[in-house]
Formats: C-alpha cells, structure tokens, sequence
C-alpha cells in the first residue's frame, strides 16, 4: 500500500533540475507529483514516478544519487478543513509528520497528500481508524 517516492539531491545551481528531468525524459518515466525543497546551496527533489526503480538506474547512469522511501498517499476533499482535520488525527495521538505535499487528484473535488512519517505503520493505523483511504501504488500511476 505504500508509495515509492524517489529523492534526489541536487545543487541548487542553473541547469542541474533540467539535466535531471532530461534524464527521466530520455527514459520514458512520468512523474505524477514532485517537489523541491532548498537550501542556499543545495535542493532536495521528490518525486513520485511510474517507475522508480528504473529512474534510479537511469539517475546512477549519470552519477546522479537518488534514494527511494516509502510515503503514504490519501485522497481528501478540495475544500476548507479537509487538510486540518488530518493533521488533527495525527496531532492528538503525537504522530510528528516529517513533511508532506500534494497534488490534484484525478477525481473531481478531491487531492492527494503525500506525507512521510517515521513510523508509517502508526501512520496507517490512525488513517484506519479515522475512515480515511490510503491511495495504492497502483491508482496513483498507473500501471
């Protein structure tokens, strides 16, 4: 049920994003959702992919290291409160949230949060509990 998030450090310099986009281009991998986070002198660059394993080869080709970790992905309404109230569930049992992003969901009205827990078990848990669905692999790229 876990997604495979692909992390990819790179120096926060003219060029280095477009090489890396050239990469996955020239190896026919789709990214479904990405973000990049800065320093003033280096970027972390994460990704979720259609094939992981195969933009990592491609990456380590170009002496690019990259690492994979695993993410939980859910589905919540587009609208006020959405995001507080899974940030609630989390906050009142002391779940800390190493960092999250999202993106559209493919159905109306809805997103997609990417969040990255220490403990992703617990995390699942306490989604479980308060009804919420994780998004598999599978529906969030596609085959």
């Amino acid at each position: 049920m876990n997604v495979t998030q692909l992390s990819v450090f790179l120096e926060n310099k003219p060029g280095r994003l477009q090489n890396i986009l050239r990469i996955l281009y020239e190896n026919n991998i789709n990214i479904t959702a990405l973000t990049i986070s800065e320093t003033q002198e280096y970027g972390v660059l994460r990704m979720i992919v259609n094939d992981p394993d195969k933009a990592q080869q491609a990456l380590k080709g170009d002496n690019i290291t990259s690492r994979m970790t695993d993410v939980l992905a859910i589905e919540i309404d587009d609208k006020p409160g959405s995001l507080f109230k899974v940030i609630e569930a989390f906050s009142k049992r002391g779940m800390n949230i190493e960092y999250m992003y999202a993106f559209p969901g493919k159905n109306e009205h809805k997103c997609v949060m990417i969040f990255r827990f220490e403990n992703i078990e617990a995390a699942k848990n306490i989604l479980a509990t308060e009804g919420y669905t994780i998004v598999k692999k599978i529906d969030l790229i596609g085959e």
